[in-house]
């Protein structure tokens, strides 16, 4: 019964806001969109059936009402069957969209070889003589695996979980039974310092290319790779050097140290044996990966380009089949989820709402400075993540307006304002237990009672926010924006 209401609240509230009288300004044609759209977004929030379904059914609804395309949103336009299917298709002729697709694929690419795992245990064995090296083990593999794999549930949940989780039991620390003896502490430290890989790059989360989409969408000016990590840099390392550390002494585990974990990563390692072919083929492939990403602009070979090439590389090396091509389900959702999303986002502008919006709320922002107009802007986008169960549908829902906003601010620059909003994306998902990808996983393991992740949620998120504003803001504002802008 539960799911049959939350199915039917995104359809009544599209519906209620249809039925609300049209605003001065905004044609019928936009406000069926917009209706459509925040149905989409609510639905995403409460998610009853696969998200990539309910973005499916969004732009099903806005073929059928002939809404989205160039210009639809003209009281007079005639718009054909033919233009609006062509619209309702562009989000999957995406480079950005084809990007996290490919990422998703070499994540596998990690797990088939057993790269990943190597790495995480060979960490462990040379820092897990102490608890808190055990915690700076977790930042630094997440942290090499982060460039390479976008979905920061595959990273932490999928390579870094099944190695975590079987530390604590060795000490008797169990989700049910004394976990704050070591669990506890392993836990968020690996949710908080995927939190802080998922901002430090660019693809160290799908929705970063896909903020970047949504503001090259909006008329923004952009960053690449590179720019984005030099924009996070300062911020991120801080970070990820504080991060063990604040929580060894807000969350203290009680044991400090041990050999035993020691010994169980050296064994652990020694059944994996000498390096395979696979894997010594993986790293090979990333580094020339790596490199092409950070030189794209130089050497002229676009990012999703490099991915591609990626996929072919690891099936050609045999550490991924077609087959596993063809039956990466996560990586065939998100391609589905994100070409949707990307096209109704887009379809907020061609219809005119955006302009419409930025026209309203022109005149109640006018009287603000720029600089603290910006940090407003960073600050309420940062925290109305408390709100969405995914950073995906809050750069859908929000993104978009959240420009507009800026436009409307006189002498603000909207490029700065916009990388501004969206560095910390990785970081706000720290907030609470369905933030982000990884959020349910950890939540789930049971090792953080609920009252504490709530509790380190709102501490952990207020530290990070407080380091990026005094940091970060500057940094970016005055310093790198000359390199990056």
């Amino acid at each position: 019964m539960k799911r049959y209401i939350k199915l039917l609240i995104p359809i009544i509230f599209g519906l209620g806001i249809f039925i609300i009288p049209t605003p001065d300004g905004v044609s019928l044609n936009t406000w069926i969109y917009f209706s459509i759209f925040m149905g989409v977004v609510v639905g995403l929030i409460l998610e009853p059936i696969p998200a990539a379904l309910i973005g499916f059914i969004g732009i099903v609804l806005a073929v059928l009402f002939r809404v989205g395309p160039a210009k639809s949103g003209d009281p007079d336009a005639v718009i054909s069957a033919t233009a609006s299917i062509n619209w309702a298709l562009t989000g999957f002729a995406n480079a950005t969209v084809w990007l996290i697709f490919a990422a998703f694929m070499i994540g596998i690419g990690y797990q088939n070889s057993g790269l990943g795992k190597r790495l995480a245990l060979f960490l462990v064995s040379k820092l897990g003589k102490s608890t808190l090296g055990l915690g700076y083990a977790i930042a630094i593999t997440d942290g090499i695996l982060a460039p390479f794999i976008p979905s920061n549930a595959a990273r932490s949940g999928g390579t870094l979980y099944p190695i975590i989780t079987s530390i604590p039991s060795m000490f008797g620390s169990y989700p049910d039974k004394d976990s704050r003896k070591i669990g506890a502490y392993l836990a968020w430290c690996a949710l908080a310092t995927t939190c802080v890989s998922s901002s430090m790059f660019l693809t160290g989360q799908a929705p970063n290319p896909l903020a970047l989409e949504v503001a090259r969408s909006s008329g923004v000016t952009t960053v690449d790779w590179v720019g984005w990590f030099i924009a996070f840099a300062p911020v991120g390392i801080i970070l990820f050097i504080l991060t063990p550390v604040i929580i060894y002494f807000i969350y203290p585990p009680e044991i400090k140290g041990s050999t035993e974990v020691v010994k169980w990563a050296n064994g652990e390692s020694a059944k994996l044996g000498s390096m395979s072919g696979k894997e010594i083929s993986m790293v090979v492939i990333s580094i020339c990966a790596l490199i092409l990403w950070i030189g794209s602009d130089q050497i002229g070979i676009n990012a999703t380009a490099t991915a591609l090439l990626v996929i072919i590389a690891m099936i050609a090396c045999k550490i991924i089949s077609w087959d596993n091509f063809l039956s990466n389900k996560p990586a065939w959702n998100v391609l589905v989820w994100f070409g949707t999303l990307v096209t109704m986002a887009g379809g907020l502008n061609n219809v005119g709402f955006l302009k419409w919006v930025s026209t309203f709320t022109g005149h109640y922002l006018a009287d603000f400075s720029p600089l603290s107009a910006m940090i407003g802007l960073v600050v309420l986008y940062y925290f109305i993540h408390y709100f969405f169960a995914s950073t995906t549908a809050h750069v859908t829902a929000l993104l978009a307006v959240f420009i507009v906003m800026a436009q409307s601010i006189p002498g603000i620059d909207v490029s700065m304002a916009t990388l501004l909003m969206i560095l910390p994306m990785g970081i706000m998902g720290v907030l609470t237990p369905y933030g982000t990808g990884h959020s349910p996983i950890w939540f789930a393991s049971g090792y953080v009672k609920t009252s504490d992740f709530w509790r380190l949620g709102l501490i952990f998120g207020l530290i990070y926010l407080a380091i990026y504003l005094l940091v970060g803001v500057p940094w970016v504002t005055q310093i790198a924006a000359r390199w990056i802008l």
